[in-house]
């Protein structure tokens, strides 16, 4: 056989013998390659995040750190309104009251101060008398009462007389009699007024003559169970002479309040209607929550009760005021107040005074078959907004939707998103919103969620 042929054969048989390792090798790769490979460093297995869950989990604790309160869902009624500016101002012929002097003299005791609480009937100053009526009167009212005793002796003894003694002189001594009872009765009456006292008049009567007088805290205007007056302001000095009619002390009693709201005539229309359907207005006094039962951290005795009067509107004034444009209304309302004692004297302590700055809700719109939230209990977040169902320790997310909204109401619609009689979270929804938000869709460990979704902690 030719060498050229046989170099051929060997060529041949040579690359068979490799292509065949080389087909080997492909199809056992798997098994022979990670030899050849240098290590390598396992990656972080990035798993993508989980959804945002919908609730959130809080310890007793951070409940009572954030002081959330929750209540149920209950259909109601709304009235939009619109805010009218008002003032709390005394009401006409019932608050304040002048004390003046009844006669000419010289203030010689001042009893109470200004800030001193006094009842009626209680002293409040000692004059000394310069009045010369006065003293004239006392002198007549003598004289008076003295020919009358007189007078009745003199008819005794013209009785004792028999028919010695004409029937005419015993007719004129009588009408005599009458004629000085009839001054006694004016002489009394004269001396009342001035501020003598019953017993005084029938001092004078026997001669003994008043040269002082008492100015007494007067009646109240109104036969209310109200506390007692509080001197506001003094007129006087000790020692000063005073006129008859004079002021000495004004006293106040901010019992009988009302509210003097200002409208624009375009507003006309609306108070026309609240006074015609006989509607109540609601008011803002703008009090600081912590001073009301129910809104502060703890329940103390000094706050005071929600007010719930109802206040309706009792005079609409008839005229503009052409330099403001507007009118006044009033609404009256009866005042609070609470006595407490300071050095053996009492001090009134009322909760609203005068010059207080309010806001009235005039009616405009009814929304029937809404919820009602405090503001704190909804939060917005785009247009999207949620309050928070609480069961248990969890707080769920509810989206809803908000139809009204001012600065102390949010009302939602009752469209099935949130039923009736839900525990909603009354407060802290920003915050409960920024927890949900912060946290993986995962439960914490050892917790599970029931078909109801309710959490709970512990094996099924």
């Amino acid at each position: 056989m030719p060498r050229s042929l046989i170099r051929v054969i060997r060529g041949l048989v040579v690359l068979a013998l490799v292509a065949g390792v080389a087909a080997g090798a492909y199809f056992t790769r798997e098994r022979w390659l990670p030899f050849f490979r240098p290590a390598e460093t396992a990656e972080p297995n990035h798993a993508a995040p989980a959804a945002p869950s919908e609730r959130v989990l809080l310890s007793a604790q951070a409940q009572k750190n954030l002081r959330l309160t929750a209540k149920p869902l209950v259909p109601e009624t709304f009235w939009k309104t619109i805010t009218v500016p008002g003032v709390i101002v005394d009401r006409p012929g019932h608050s304040d009251r002048g004390v003046v002097a009844p006669l000419t003299g010289v203030i010689n005791r001042i009893h109470h101060f200004p800030g001193d609480t006094v009842n009626p009937g209680e002293d409040l100053f000692t004059l000394r008398l310069l009045s010369d009526a006065l003293h004239q009167t006392q002198s007549d009212l003598f004289k008076a009462t003295q020919d009358i005793g007189l007078a009745q002796e003199q008819k005794k003894l013209l009785l004792s007389a028999g028919g010695a003694v004409a029937e005419t002189k015993i007719t004129e001594v009588e009408n005599q009699i009458v004629r000085l009872q009839t001054s006694v009765k004016a002489y009394r009456q004269e001396l009342f007024n001035r501020g003598l006292l019953p017993e005084q008049i029938d001092k004078a009567a026997q001669g003994t003559f008043v040269t002082e007088i008492t100015v007494r805290v007067p009646p109240r205007a109104t036969e209310s169970k109200g506390p007692a007056f509080e001197m506001q302001d003094l007129k006087v000095e000790l020692g000063q002479q005073v006129e008859a009619g004079q002021t000495l002390a004004l006293l106040a009693n901010h019992q009988q309040l009302a509210i003097e709201g200002r409208a624009f005539r375009e507003e006309t229309p609306l108070l026309e209607r609240a006074v015609r359907e006989n509607w109540s207005i609601e008011v803002d006094f703008q009090e600081d929550p912590s001073s009301i039962e129910g809104d502060g951290p703890d329940e103390k005795k000094d706050r005071w009760k929600r007010f719930n009067q109802p206040l309706m509107i009792r005079y609409l004034s008839n005229t503009i005021d052409p330099a403001t444009r507007t009118f006044t209304f009033l609404i009256p309302f009866e005042n609070e107040w609470r006595v407490i004692e300071q050095d053996k004297r009492a001090i009134i302590l009322w909760r609203f005074r005068p010059g207080h700055q309010v806001r009235l809700q005039l009616r405009v719109e009814k929304l029937d078959n809404v919820f009602v939230l405090p503001p704190e209990a909804v939060v917005r977040e785009g247009g999207e907004a949620y309050v928070f169902r609480q069961n248990g320790d969890t707080f769920d997310r509810k989206p809803v939707h908000v139809v009204y909204q001012d600065r102390r109401h949010v009302v939602i619609a009752n469209d099935g998103s949130v039923p009736p009689g839900l525990y909603v979270a009354q407060t802290a929804a920003v915050q409960l919103n920024r927890m949900v938000k912060s946290q993986s869709g995962a439960l914490p460990k050892g917790f599970h969620v029931h078909a109801d979704g309710s959490v709970h902690m512990g094996s099924h």
